[in-house]
């Protein structure tokens, strides 16, 4: 009870300009005593309450800790107040707990119900390797881990953790790489055996204003225009891979998209394999010849059953 009455008092007094005790005591129902004992915690624990004298004294806060409403719009907090529960919850912040309380308190009472919701959590262990790399990030302590390559490659690398990176549905984390002497980019999945050195790093790191996903170089890849032909049965599944490229939903509850995909790359085919007998490659010849020897490939494995 009494740990619900501070933090009722904390709000009353950022939300008020000058607070009186009597006024506290009416409405909690104790004693001015207690509310001066009340008021003596708040302070212990950092808010910086002020009392001021005369006939209409009381407590406040100072003006420098409170955030001006005329600088947010309601909108403006509800998201705020959105991202950063959030973001509190994955990181477990408790920096940002404390700014979400202030922005509830210069929130209006007659706020509309919060037109957005947003969860960035993901299952327990993806959120510890989130946590343990942040942590690194803000102490400057070396990261080791063993990392996956695109290339199928597993080697341990050593970085200096710089900045971590939500990108679509995908963590990443950007630093400089010891074993390469080189920026790199991570992606969070591919990690394994991650631990904090208690080793520092003292050079200055700064994040790249520019895309760092975009790539170096003046190559262009080729790309050439897929088209796949979907049975009825996958089709939700379908629509939240493929939902930018281009559709046509055909009479008999079938599907036809056609995919831009890269000459050198085996992404789209490895996509594809994973709906099995729903799906069937129409164009080009070329991905309907590699389609049809990984799976003559795979068919192979089976020649014993």
């Amino acid at each position: 009870m009494k740990l619900e009455r501070l933090i009722s008092i904390t709000y009353a007094l950022l939300n008020n300009e000058v607070v009186s005790a009597s006024e506290l005591a009416d409405k909690y129902g104790v004693s001015q005593r207690t509310i001066y004992r009340d008021i003596e915690a708040i302070c212990a624990a950092g808010i910086p309450v002020v009392s001021y004298q005369g006939v209409n004294g009381g407590y406040g806060i100072i003006k420098e800790y409170k955030m001006d409403k005329s600088l947010l719009g309601s909108d403006d907090i509800a998201s705020l107040i959105t991202l950063l529960n959030s973001t509190a919850t994955v990181f477990q912040d408790e920096r940002a707990q404390q700014t979400i309380h202030r922005l509830k308190t210069v929130q209006s009472k007659n706020s509309r119900t919060p037109s957005l919701t947003m969860d960035l959590g993901s299952w327990r262990a993806y959120n510890e390797i989130l946590r343990t790399l942040r942590s690194a990030i803000n102490a400057g302590q070396l990261v080791r881990f063993y990392y996956m390559s695109a290339k199928d490659e597993r080697m341990e690398r050593t970085v200096e953790p710089v900045s971590l990176l939500l990108k679509y549905d995908s963590w990443y984390l950007y630093g400089f790489c010891r074993s390469r002497s080189d920026y790199r980019v991570f992606k969070l999945t591919r990690m394994s055996e991650l631990a904090a050195l208690p080793e520092l790093f003292e050079r200055r790191h700064n994040v790249p204003t520019e895309d760092i996903f975009s790539g170096g170089g003046d190559v262009q890849e080729q790309v050439e225009y897929a088209v796949i032909h979907f049975s009825a049965g996958p089709l939700a599944r379908v629509l939240d891979e493929f939902y930018l490229d281009e559709k046509r939903f055909n009479e008999d509850g079938t599907l036809t998209l056609t995919i831009a995909q890269s000459i050198d790359t085996d992404w789209l085919m490895e996509r594809l394999l994973s709906f099995g007998e729903d799906v069937v490659v129409l164009e080009p010849p070329s991905l309907r010849r590699r389609m049809k020897k990984k799976i003559e490939n795979m068919l192979a494995r089976y020649d014993e059953v």
